[in-house]
């Protein structure tokens, strides 16, 4: 069991619990293969009904016996869309087929979903090696090796007590400064900055960073929009470690919880 540090309101040290989630052996095989299963996939394909929805009256009947219909004009039983009708006079244009003016696609690339399945244990294995790699210093100086080791503060995994929830958003960011230090508390906010290269041209303009994750209990709530929020029952790896270990916070609550859910 691991000694474990909770800090209150003030930046201070409350109390201490004991707790495993953090101690564990870090299988990068399994966290990168949980994490590029939970990434998001963009569906590249077209809208269902494209080339199929229109503005004009309807579309052209070919019953044999009925008016507005096709038939005894001469012409072949593509599909049509009436554009005016005066009588039995119409203005017929083709339409939805490919081979005509905004028409469908003949063979449009299709969504296909090929999700991995994965295991409840691997799951929790490759969840507790992303706390594991949260709460590792080394890893930090190892991704951000801008960071100077000098104003590091070594109070990593970052757990706070309940009621520091409460604090205004001012307060919260001092107090996690304080407690963090000068050179990790660079990563709390979510900085963006433009991408060099062509990528700009791709509408990818910006890069953005995760800045904090802040982890809470079921049942608590905190409103700010200056942080990621996810709790217990939420939380995914690809959240903890999206490319590599990234600063969390967790309270008191969300340790029970978390606990609980890996049993």
């Amino acid at each position: 069991m691991t000694k474990l540090n909770i800090f209150d309101k003030k930046g201070n040290k409350a109390k201490e619990i004991t707790s495993d989630i953090f101690n564990n052996e870090i299988r990068w095989d399994l966290v990168q293969k949980v994490v590029e299963a939970q990434k998001e996939k963009q569906p590249y394909a077209p809208y269902l009904w494209a080339g199929m929805e229109t503005s004009a009256s309807g579309n052209v009947k070919h019953l044999r016996h009925s008016w507005k219909s096709d038939r005894g004009k001469g012409m072949a039983r593509y599909p049509k869309k009436r554009m005016s009708d005066k009588g039995d006079r119409f203005v017929w244009v083709a339409a939805v087929i490919p081979g005509v003016r905004k028409g469908r696609r003949a063979h449009p690339p299709k969504i296909l979903k090929a999700d991995l399945k994965i295991n409840k244990k691997e799951l929790n294995k490759a969840l507790l090696s992303g706390l594991a790699i949260n709460s590792s210093i080394e890893l930090f100086k190892k991704k951000y090796s801008r960071l100077n080791d000098q104003n590091i503060k070594n109070n990593l995994p970052l757990i706070v007590e309940n009621d520091f929830l409460k604090l205004k958003a001012k307060d919260f960011f001092k107090v996690i400064k304080e407690i963090l230090g000068e050179e990790l508390s660079k990563l709390i906010i979510q900085t963006k900055k433009i991408r060099p290269g062509i990528g700009k041209m791709r509408n990818r303009k910006y890069k953005k960073s995760s800045g904090v994750l802040l982890v809470i209990g079921n049942n608590q709530e905190f409103n700010m929009n200056l942080t990621t929020i996810c709790k217990v029952k939420d939380l995914k790896l690809i959240d903890l470690v999206p490319n590599g270990p990234r600063l969390t916070i967790f309270t008191e609550e969300a340790i029970k919880e978390l606990e609980k859910r890996i049993k």
